[in-house]
């Protein structure tokens, strides 16, 4: 039987538990008032944006992957695709402050990473290119935007602070702060700097 310090000892967690969720939902609200200048009011915020709902419901999928609860966790991403049509897989790892605009189409795989504060734009893709069970998706940096219909490639990572253009295919590491575009990627800038167009991952 549990003791009563037991009790106040869960009772304690629960509720900074309960804060903490309350603080991430307030953060991701303000993400999308941040980053999308549509956006009028909370109400708005909470009922009309799919890449928010997607968030959520992943975080949910995603805690139940990691307890192991594969087949209900894959339910719920399911459930979630279904409602927001955003495809992300339960085993993906995201970071905070993530915000996916318009929404529709995007597809993050099992072993994708997501830093802080990143943008991802209708269509894009996190895919893998091999069917063996190992890290196989793309490491997304800190602040990395990510335009619509971009197509990221296999067990490549974007640097803090890059930029991949609307309809590039990257098959390459990018580094930090540069921007690449094309089909197959290629980098034009660096720190805001001009370069001669190079394959990604130079």
């Amino acid at each position: 039987m549990a003791s009563v310090s037991d009790v106040q000892a869960l009772d304690r967690e629960a509720g900074q538990a309960q804060q903490a969720w309350r603080e991430r939902l307030r953060e991701d609200i303000q993400t999308v008032y941040a980053k999308d200048p549509a956006a009028r009011s909370h109400f708005e915020v909470l009922t009309c944006y799919p890449g928010l709902h997607a968030n959520w419901l992943h975080g949910l999928a995603h805690g139940l992957w990691k307890h192991n609860r594969f087949l209900l966790a894959r339910l719920v991403s399911h459930i979630n695709r279904f409602v927001t049509g955003i495809e992300i897989h339960p085993g993906a790892e995201i970071g905070r402050r993530f915000f996916i605009d318009h929404g529709s189409g995007v597809v993050i795989g099992e072993t994708a990473e997501i830093g802080d504060d990143v943008l991802m734009y209708q269509g894009a893709v996190l895919g893998g290119t091999s069917s063996e069970h190992r890290k196989r998706h793309p490491t997304i940096g800190n602040g990395v935007v990510i335009g619509a219909n971009a197509v990221l490639l296999g067990d490549i990572t974007i640097g803090d602070g890059a930029k991949v253009g609307s309809g590039s295919v990257v098959v390459e590491s990018v580094p930090a702060e540069a921007t690449v575009i094309g089909v197959p990627g290629r980098i034009t800038r660096i720190n805001g700097r001009r370069l001669g167009s190079q394959p990604a991952g130079v």
